[in-house]
């Protein structure tokens, strides 16, 4: 074989390889093959980066925030599907239900597409699909549940003060009030509303928001017998509390209840021995 042959054969060569990276392929060079980018680069497949809760808890009336974070979606389409009736509720950036309640938040160019669910109500709770349109389709489950509001008073059922002490109430409500509202917990003495501009004077009330809810202080200050009775902590936006107060005119529970103890066990030994001097009696007739 001569040099000429071999010439001939190598641009023949490099022609055919020519035409498979760039006719053959419709002119997009590699782009063209499955799986590889027009830079030449594979793509790499869409998939969810698991490292968001699959069970969410909220509150009834707060909102709940369901995660989804979806890699490499290319031009492919992120949607959230209520699992229970299968609604398609967002598609992309855009809301597909009557419920304006829900929406998605997709800050741009993150990988996040969170499903955002306000004033969350008991209807809510089950499994939402967060899903990517590819062949076959892909999702990712996220379980809500969903708690009753309800309020908590701290400490037990029964307090007991001595008069002309302080009577301190704290009232726990894991729910903050909608819309916010200096009225948002109401604190009832029996039947009636406490009121904190009575002739009596020394009532005030603390009200502070956290994170996780409404706290309520009530003070009740030189407390007196008529303070006594059943005190209820009513939110506007979740289920009351009750505790029931006992002003004391001397001595405390602890104390009345040693003093009982003793009592009886006085009254226990005062009867063995009676009964053990009749027996002695009646052996010896």
């Amino acid at each position: 074989m001569n040099a000429t042959m071999s010439m001939k054969m190598l641009l023949s060569l490099l022609h055919c390889f020519y035409l498979v990276t760039t006719t053959a392929v419709g002119g997009g060079g590699l782009s063209g093959l499955p799986g590889v980018s027009g830079g030449g680069e594979r793509l790499e497949r869409p998939y969810f980066d698991d490292v968001s809760p699959r069970n969410v808890s909220a509150v009834v009336g707060q909102s709940a925030v369901l995660r989804c974070r979806a890699k490499h979606i290319g031009n492919r389409t992120v949607s959230w599907m209520r699992k229970r009736d299968l609604h398609i509720l967002t598609s992309h950036i855009f809301t597909y239900t009557g419920d304006a309640r829900f929406s998605v938040l997709h800050p741009e160019p993150s990988d996040d597409w969170d499903l955002k669910v306000d004033y969350v109500q008991p209807r809510d709770a089950g499994v939402y699909e967060c899903q990517i349109n590819t062949e076959p389709k892909i999702n990712m489950a996220v379980n809500l549940n969903v708690e009753a509001a309800a309020a908590t008073i701290w400490g037990s059922q029964d307090v007991y003060v001595k008069k002309g002490s302080t009577i301190s109430l704290t009232c726990s409500v894991n729910v903050h009030s909608s819309p916010p509202s200096s009225a948002s917990v109401l604190w009832y003495h029996g039947n009636s509303v406490v009121d904190f501009d009575s002739p009596r004077g020394g009532i005030s009330l603390e009200t502070e928001k956290t994170e996780g809810g409404t706290t309520s202080k009530l003070l009740v200050t030189k407390a007196a017998l008529t303070d006594s009775g059943n005190y209820t902590c009513v939110p506007n936006n979740a289920h009351p509390a009750s505790v029931s107060v006992h002003v004391l005119n001397g001595e405390h529970p602890a104390a009345m209840q040693t003093s009982n103890r003793a009592s009886s066990y006085l009254t226990s030994r005062i009867s063995c021995a009676a009964l053990t001097y009749l027996l002695s009696t009646m052996a010896c007739r």
